[in-house]
This record gives C-alpha cells, sequence and structure tokens, in this order.
C-alpha cells in the first residue's frame, strides 16, 4: 500500500523534526519532571487532531469546488517538504530551550500548553495539510483518512512522550542532544527528496 507507507514516512520524519513542540516539550520535561512532560506530549497529540479534522473537511471541498486551487496547494505543500528538509539538513545549532524557571506548572497547565502550542503551530499545519494534499487520494475512504489521522496524532504522542523520559532524565538528555546533527541531516535529507518527487508526480 504505497499511500499507507508514504503516510507512515513523511509523518515520522516530520514528527521528529525539532520545532516549537519539541522545545516545549523539553523545557517541561526538565524543569518540571517526567510527569509534566508526558501530559505535553498529551497536549500535542491533542492538538494535531484539531489540524486533521478541519484539513479533511477543507480538502474535500475544495476539491470539489476548484481543481487548480487543489493543485496549487499540492505544489505549496510540495515546496514546503523540500524547506523543511532543507533548514532541518543544514541546521548549524543545537535547538535552543529557555530553562530559566519561571512558576510551578500544573499537569492541567501542561497539558493546555502542549494543545495551544500545536493548534498555534505553522509547521504542523503545513504538515498535516501537505499530507492530506499530497500523499492521500481525493478517492481515500474517510475512514481510512480519519485513521491517518489518528495514526499521525499517536505518532506525536508516542515521540514526545519519548522526549518527556529523555529529557526528565540528565544522562539520557546529554546522549539525545549529542546524536542530534547526524539526525538532522538524515531527517532533512529524506524529507527533501520526498518533496521534490512529490511535486513532480
Amino acid at each position: 500500500m504505497p499511500e499507507l507507507l508514504a503516510v507512515a514516512v513523511i509523518t515520522v520524519l516530520a514528527v521528529v523534526s525539532p520545532g516549537a513542540d519539541f522545545a516545549m516539550v523539553v523545557r517541561n520535561s526538565c524543569l518540571h519532571g517526567r510527569t509534566t512532560g508526558l501530559f505535553s506530549a498529551v497536549g500535542v497529540a491533542a492538538g494535531v487532531l484539531v489540524h486533521v479534522t478541519y484539513t479533511m473537511l477543507g480538502v474535500g471541498l475544495l476539491i470539489a469546488a476548484n481543481t487548480a486551487l487543489f493543485t496549487a496547494i499540492k505544489l505549496v505543500g510540495a515546496a514546503y517538504l523540500v524547506w523543511i528538509g532543507l533548514r532541518t539538513f543544514f541546521a548549524r545549532t543545537d535547538v535552543t530551550v529557555d530553562l530559566e524557571p519561571k512558576q510551578a506548572l500544573s499537569r492541567w497547565g501542561a497539558l493546555r500548553t502542549g494543545f495551544l502550542t500545536n493548534v498555534l503551530n505553522p509547521k504542523t499545519t503545513l504538515f498535516v495539510v501537505s499530507t492530506f494534499t499530497q500523499v492521500v487520494g481525493p478517492d481515500t475512504p474517510r475512514w481510512q483518512q480519519g485513521a491517518y489521522g489518528l495514526f499521525i496524532s499517536f505518532a506525536h504522542l508516542a515521540w514526545f512522550g519519548l522526549v518527556a523520559l529523555f529529557f526528565s532524565h540528565s544522562r539520557l538528555r546529554t546522549a539525545m542532544l549529542r546524536a542530534q546533527k547526524a539526525v538532522n541531516r538524515v531527517i532533512g535529507a529524506t524529507l527533501a527528496g520526498l518533496g521534490i518527487t512529490l511535486g513532480v508526480t
């Protein structure tokens, strides 16, 4: 199933590329502990479902109303994958995280912070829209599109749950940061390649 594989690959690569959600979960895990980090990860995953919902509704309406506009959005989505890939590949600095303690963060506060971070995150918006316009076909059944959306949300939960576990432990945190540049090169090259391939097909 090429569509399923493509959704899985793009999702995994996009999720692990550093962004505002990564920095937020790292900060909460370092400052407030593992449980707070995990609640932040749940919030991030819930925020993804907002993007999936409006994208599924909007893409169907767009295809019905204006095929040319839909094609233009597909090209923008492909360009976005290339851009985020190149940006990740050539990243020279480590992820910067504000570790100045300000105030205690409750579990509800961590959940809310994670949710708002991803609901308002342009990277997540473009990733979800790109996936549903580039990879998921207009004839894909709604239940299958919904399953893709749940998978994307679960992938965020799994990754950021691991981030919370790693960054709440000082030794694991050091090891993860040490491997960051090599990981960025692999993620960046793959995303850029996928964007180019999708743009020309």
